[in-house]
């Protein structure tokens, strides 16, 4: 008796515990998916530009080189016209559009790779920007199991454990994101996001080589691909909301010099040829503390800490860089 109240508690226990883990959207054609067709008449626009920086084929042995598959161009316009650009380990896709995407009702873009199968899947985070210098990642989550690695050639297996991962989907169905998210971070304007920039996950479960999700958990996912297509296979990414009204994004903010940085009293700004109209000093939280039409903002009376620094140009568009009070 007591053997089979023992064999039902765990039968109980692993029926709760999958339940408890796979609490996201399932593959294409079941209840509740959010994949997306490339197809789909909600997508308005595609990247218009595109910088990869490769990764290596593996992470863990540097003279094996890396990935090779594809260009950079690749990954411009529509998804499955153009093939697919392979990220590496670690490697980065850094993309540009014709206008800002926007915050607005629902999902906002989606990005595509390439994978054959509902199960085979190679993974990527996905970060934003709405200045090309500040980056805010979305919050992933991976509840597959890190007990054993995934193979080269394995199964990822159940999509309802991950979640804001680009990849989540097969080829040809793009896993969409929600700028919503990631409302309130100083660093972004969710109206105006100008940047993505898409990171492919070291799925090696080895605390060396891992990428790890928002939880802290290793990302378990085909390891090592030790090929020309190492990584993430980045198809395109479909825009879903535009904001076409201007850009607001400074073009040139190398040019920009902030001195000095750190600072205890006065922080400069030379713009060389960039006409400044104010400077604004803002809390990480975003909070307005100092406000000026001069090219230098004194700062004397703040504590010391990490502040960030909204420089607008006469024309309207503007930058934000991190300052830092001694």
């Amino acid at each position: 008796m007591r053997t089979f109240i023992h064999l039902t508690l765990s039968i109980l226990f692993i029926i709760i515990s999958n339940v408890c883990n796979a609490q996201f959207a399932g593959i294409v054609g079941t209840v509740g998916t959010t994949a997306m067709y490339k197809d789909s008449s909600a997508f308005v626009n595609w990247a218009t530009q595109c910088t990869v920086k490769r990764g290596l084929q593996n992470i863990a042995n540097t003279a094996g080189g890396y990935a090779t598959t594809g260009a950079d161009t690749n990954a411009i316009g529509k998804a499955g016209t153009n093939g697919v650009v392979s990220l590496g380990d670690r490697g980065e896709a850094l993309l540009r559009f014709q206008y800002p995407i926007t915050n607005a009702e629902g999902y906002d873009f989606a990005v595509f790779e390439n994978a054959f199968t509902d199960k085979f899947l190679e993974l990527a985070v996905v970060e934003v920007s709405s200045d090309g210098v500040n980056f805010v990642r979305f919050s992933a989550t991976s509840n597959t199991p890190t007990s054993t690695q995934i193979g080269a050639f394995d199964t990822l297996g159940d999509a309802t454990l991950l979640n804001n991962l680009a990849g989540k989907y097969r080829g040809q169905y793009g896993t969409p994101f929600d700028l919503q998210e990631l409302q309130g971070s100083a660093l972004l304007d969710i109206t105006h996001i100008t940047h993505i920039k898409i990171i492919d996950v070291v799925g090696s479960i080895n605390p060396m080589y891992a990428t790890y999700d928002s939880n802290n958990n290793p990302i378990n996912d085909p390891y090592p691909t030790a090929f020309a297509s190492s990584g993430f296979d980045l198809d395109a990414v479909g825009v879903i909301n535009q904001n076409i009204v201007g850009i607001n994004e400074l073009k040139n903010t190398s040019a920009i010099h902030i001195y000095p940085n750190p600072s205890t009293n006065q922080i400069n700004v030379d713009g060389a040829y960039l006409p400044i109209k104010e400077l604004v000093l803002l809390t990480l939280n975003g909070n307005e503390l100092l406000r000026t039409t001069s090219t230098n903002i004194d700062i004397h009376t703040i504590n010391q800490g990490v502040y960030l620094l909204k420089i607008i140009s006469t024309d309207g568009n503007y930058t934000i860089r991190k300052v830092v009070k001694n």
